[in-house]
């Protein structure tokens, strides 16, 4: 699956009908996020089950805000809504591949257990 252009408008819809979505912060001015592209889009194409979105800073100031986004690229992984994992940085891809396998493996009462959240 390719990556999604993430708006304001599209950003509920995505995450709340998606199980797991990965978010890409970034900007246009932004070396170490072109850095990360290729490998963003590479690891995209191996997950069909999983959306892959990039959410431009520059213009999407309300989600960055909302987000709490304070350097770039950052990466951030919601699964059921939840936001399970957070970097700024550049992940290479053995990372990332191996962070979305994880994620995918872990069985969710793991993880809300892990984040405090109670059924």
């Amino acid at each position: 699956m390719s990556t999604l252009n993430i708006e304001d408008a599209n950003f509920r819809e995505t995450y709340q009908n998606n199980e797991i979505v990965v978010l890409d912060f970034w900007a246009p001015w932004c070396g170490p996020c072109h850095q990360f592209t290729p490998i963003y889009e590479e690891v995209s194409e191996l997950y069909n089950d999983v959306v892959f979105g990039k959410v431009n800073t520059e213009v999407e100031e309300k989600l960055s805000a909302y987000f709490g986004i304070r350097s770039i690229p950052t990466i951030i992984v919601l699964r059921e809504e939840l936001e399970v994992f957070r970097q700024s940085g550049v992940l290479g891809e053995k990372d990332l591949k191996g962070l979305i396998d994880q994620i995918k493996e872990t069985p969710m009462s793991d993880i809300k257990t892990k984040l405090g959240i109670v059924d």
